[in-house]
């Protein structure tokens, strides 16, 4: 690799356009996207190299069942968050919704009941239902400080039954980071249940400088006893079409449980290109990473200064690329994100899909470069004074 220093490159809307994803589709060309979490930039270029490398050799196969990523993961955690993974103990998957749902169908009954914390990342909401389980909600509590797991709330449910703790750490769409102090009183409480932790630490690597991520697994014994965390490389370098998750675990007892609860074919429905783009990403994906870091950082700031009157950011975000504010004081009526469609064709994330107590928050997603941040304030800024459009139909969303 060249001694140059790594840089991101944001792309400009005619060639953001020009993509073929999820993000640039759902909506008329005339919309604005800012719900989806892709990043609107260039690959890493070791990861580009990887895939093209896979191109020129036809390499298209089925995803490998070497050990190279799983290798390439433990390097990664162990210099990011000197965090030693038994490579034994990490199971590739599609992306981390599979993993977390075949890690809860794997370890949980139907019928059983498990705890997530709203806000949080719609599909939690879902889980239940695709795997005959059921939800419990305890809400994150929130003050000036920023958030913390309700503690009470949880054991509460324990107590009543559930059998697992859903976390989300970094937390979506809030951007929190969870404490090491929290995360071991969280392990403590559950040790003295029959259940388990399943965590979700997809945005791990984008915790911003200056904030500390603590991996789940890492906490005590009580917390690799009965944990399992799901990563991917996916969010961090921009690979969330490609397919490639990681289920971990811990201890012996709990990679005994998740080799006879977890399908056969759940490393086979994972892709190569997924699994060769990963580890490039692992293996020689930091320079670029904290470039992205330090951008997302800025990108957050622009937001929090160019948020019209009314509308604020309760807690800066620590980690993630997207961006949680508070729309109640822009008198956007009950549905901010229609509003802002039909009205600024632009497109954020839906408040109530991430919790029915959060219909006057929108999610937008700064990963993205600078001059789109300011197109996206300043149609979110020219709508607050206007008066109400019809409503426009939305096409069916995934935030992600």
């Amino acid at each position: 690799m060249s001694g140059v220093a790594a840089q991101v490159e944001w792309l400009d809307l005619p060639h953001l356009r020009a993509r073929r994803s999820a993000k640039w589709t759902l909506y008329d060309r005339d919309v604005l996207p800012m719900p989806v979490a892709e990043m609107d930039c260039l690959l890493a270029p070791p990861v580009a190299e990887a895939l093209n490398r896979a191109v020129a050799l036809g390499d298209t196969g089925y995803p490998s069942f070497g050990r190279g990523l799983q290798e390439a993961f433990a390097g990664f955690v162990a210099r990011r968050w000197s965090w030693e993974v038994d490579t034994d103990q990490v199971t590739l998957c599609a992306d981390v919704s599979v993993g977390m749902m075949a890690a809860i169908s794997a370890l949980l009954a139907p019928g059983d009941a498990f705890v997530i914390m709203p806000p949080v990342y719609p599909p939690f909401f879902r889980w239940g239902s695709e795997t005959g389980m059921r939800t419990v909600e305890v809400p994150l509590l929130q003050s000036d400080s920023g958030y913390a797991l309700d503690l009470e709330g949880i054991e509460r449910e324990l107590r009543a039954g559930a059998k697992a703790v859903l976390l989300c750490n970094p937390h979506n769409p809030v951007g929190w980071v969870h404490t090491r102090e929290s995360l071991t009183a969280l392990a403590d409480l559950v040790s003295g249940y029959d259940a388990v932790v399943l965590s979700d630490e997809i945005h791990a690597p984008l915790t911003l400088l200056g904030h500390t991520f603590t991996p789940y697994l890492t906490v005590s014994d009580a917390a690799r006893t009965h944990g399992v965390a799901v990563h991917a490389a996916s969010k961090a370098w921009n690979l969330a079409g490609l397919k490639a998750a990681l289920i971990v675990s811990a201890s012996d007892a709990m990679r005994d449980r998740l080799s006879r609860g977890l399908p056969y074919e759940t490393p086979w429905h994972a892709g190569q290109f997924g699994y060769l783009a990963s580890e490039a990403a692992y293996l020689h994906g930091d320079p670029w990473l904290d470039a992205l870091v330090t951008d997302l950082a800025a990108h957050h700031e622009q937001v929090r200064d160019g948020l019209p009157s009314g509308a604020r950011i309760a807690v800066p975000a620590q980690a993630t690329f997207l961006s949680w504010v508070d729309a109640s004081g822009l008198d956007l009526g009950q549905d901010p994100a229609a509003r802002l469609l039909a009205d600024a064709r632009l497109a954020v994330g839906i408040g109530r899909e991430f919790g029915a107590a959060w219909g006057d928050h929108i999610r937008l997603n700064v990963g993205t470069g600078p001059q789109v941040i300011a197109e996206g304030l300043r149609r979110l800024g020219s709508t607050v004074s206007r008066a109400p459009a019809p409503e426009t139909p939305r096409p069916h969303e995934e935030t992600r």
